[in-house]
């Protein structure tokens, strides 16, 4: 929020009505007056009771998984017999008496469910919390879970019984063999139990649908779509409404295309969910809420890059081996400037539509030219945005000079202008806090002490400036309107990791979400 300071002294919201806020205030207060007592006595008399309910029952589905499950291949279906249709009903039963005693008392249900012939899969968004597993109990529904969730006691059985396509972590072809799994069952004619998938792959706060995964739309079969899971939380209970929308038959292109198939799913879903699509993906919240000493601001550009890095499929299998080979090449270049057929070249991928928009992030003066340190440095934080130092140490390696492997201050500005993708940065407290002896450069095990020492250096020596030169990825020719004090973090003050991910509110672009462009105009 903007504060004005007044005539009267006194601090203002813009744009806020004060005689609405003490309304507002008053109805929190009387809210807090009257539930608190309430809450606070069914926190002692009824929740101990619900959570005896509902792990008594979890309790009692065990020995019917497990009967269920004995003696069954996990690898070949067999027919659903009488007694293993009994069990799957009993325990439908028991899960739903396991949701009412957590509170979730009214589950309405618009549409009919598919029959795994008709529909093998079925993809659910959005995804914002543990409690999704109210349609999977609801259904049955296989699921793709990791591998070690079938060892947790009591749990694990109930999870193996629905048969569910386990993702092994210390297997690295594991994300192969997943999907050839998904496209086996998906392909065996409706035998095998649907396949419940959150596209999304990971949670969000539900105010719109980032970018699908095309794992649900690689065996290029129909999808039955559950477009509306909505909890809507009160004092004592939640209600929870699920929608089945039509099957979603995909057309010649769309088998072809997985990724096509995923938008246009997404499209459907969020026209029925009523919310917008944003371009964001799993991948960019990995990357925004990554633990670094380097927090990435809030109107970061590598979002953008990293967009256009998974599109034109430049992020290296072997992180490490190619980075540190981009790197000893770019440092051979010792900063000549290249063009966007050099900058082709050196990745070696055809000019294209989106390698030019890539171009354009790093085209510090609109001049045709780029620093080919810079895409190396995006990359590096696009690929391992924990790993500050890493990333440090081959920016360091690719701009030190031979002589005395330093660095300058104006180097070390577009290093870190680069790393956390703004415009503008001043680095002028840092670099002198860290040359104690005045020479003028600084060397990466200096950079490194001082880190070791202070790992919250970012905080408290970085700020972005108003003016300045420009240099670094998604370089902004727009006017800045954020004073030189403006801590890194934007608007996130608190240290907290990024202050991007979960929160994936539209509010501020309004329809249509495309990520943070930062392109030139």
């Amino acid at each position: 929020m903007i504060f004005d300071k007044a005539p009267s002294s006194e601090i203002h919201l813009k744009g806020s009505n004060p005689r609405w806020m003490c309304g507002a205030l008053r109805k929190k207060i009387y809210v807090a007056r009257v539930w608190l007592p309430i809450i606070a006595l069914m926190t002692v008399t009824l929740f101990p009771i619900r959570l005896l309910i509902a792990a008594f029952m979890m309790l009692l589905a065990w020995p019917f998984a497990f009967l269920a499950s004995v003696g069954r291949s996990e690898t070949i279906v067999e027919p659903q017999c009488l007694w293993r249709r009994l069990v799957d009903i009993i325990l439908r039963v028991i899960m739903r008496i396991m949701w009412f005693a957590g509170g979730f008392h009214w589950i309405t249900v618009k549409g009919q469910r598919a029959l795994p012939a008709e529909a093998p899969i079925l993809t659910l968004a959005p995804h914002s919390s543990y409690f999704d597993a109210i349609p999977v109990t609801m259904t049955m529904s296989s699921i793709v879970m990791k591998a070690e969730s079938k060892d947790i006691p009591v749990w694990g059985t109930l999870i193996k019984y629905i048969r569910p396509v386990f993702v092994s972590r210390s297997d690295q072809n594991s994300r192969k063999k997943t999907v050839e799994e998904i496209k086996r069952r998906a392909h065996y004619g409706g035998d095998w139990p649907q396949i419940m998938i959150f596209p999304e792959g990971t949670c969000t706060n539900r105010s719109c649908l980032i970018t699908f995964k095309p794992g649900a739309f690689i065996p290029a079969v129909p999808v039955h779509t559950i477009s509306w899971l909505n909890l809507r939380g009160g004092h004592l209970l939640c209600l929870v409404f699920v929608q089945f929308l039509p099957i979603y038959t995909p057309s010649e292109e769309e088998k072809r295309n997985p990724a096509l198939f995923a938008v246009n799913v997404r499209r459907v879903m969020a026209k029925a969910l009523g919310v917008p699509i944003t371009d964001y993906s799993f991948e960019d919240c990995q990357l925004a809420m990554a633990e670094g000493q380097l927090r990435l601001p809030v109107d970061t550009c590598l979002l953008e890059f990293a967009k256009l890095v998974r599109r034109l499929g430049l992020k290296p299998q072997n992180t490490e081996k190619v980075l540190q080979d981009y790197g000893n090449r770019a440092r051979k270049l010792e900063g000549q400037k290249l063009d966007l057929e050099d900058f082709a070249h050196f990745l070696d991928v055809p000019v294209s539509d989106m390698l030019r928009d890539m171009f354009s992030l790093f085209n510090e003066h609109e001049d045709g030219s780029m620093d080919i340190r810079e895409y190396v440095i995006a990359l590096s934080v696009v690929c391992r945005p924990a790993k500050t130092l890493e990333t440090m140490k081959l920016a360091f390696k690719m701009f030190e000079a031979e002589e005395d492997s330093a660095i300058t201050e104006m180097e070390l500005a577009v290093i870190l202008k680069t790393a956390l993708g703004v415009a503008h940065l001043d680095v002028s407290r840092l670099f002198t806090a860290i040359d104690v002896d005045d020479t003028g450069k600084i060397t990466f095990d200096k950079f490194r002490g001082f880190v070791e020492e202070n790992p919250d250096f970012a905080d408290d020596y970085l700020h972005t400036e108003s003016v300045g030169p420009q240099s670094g990825p998604c370089h902004d020719h727009h006017n800045q309107s954020s004073p030189s004090t403006i801590t890194l973090q934007g608007t996130a003050n608190t240290k907290t990791a990024n202050g991007i991910c979960p929160d994936f509110s539209p509010k501020d672009h309004g329809g249509t979400v495309d990520g943070l462009t930062k392109k030139h105009n």
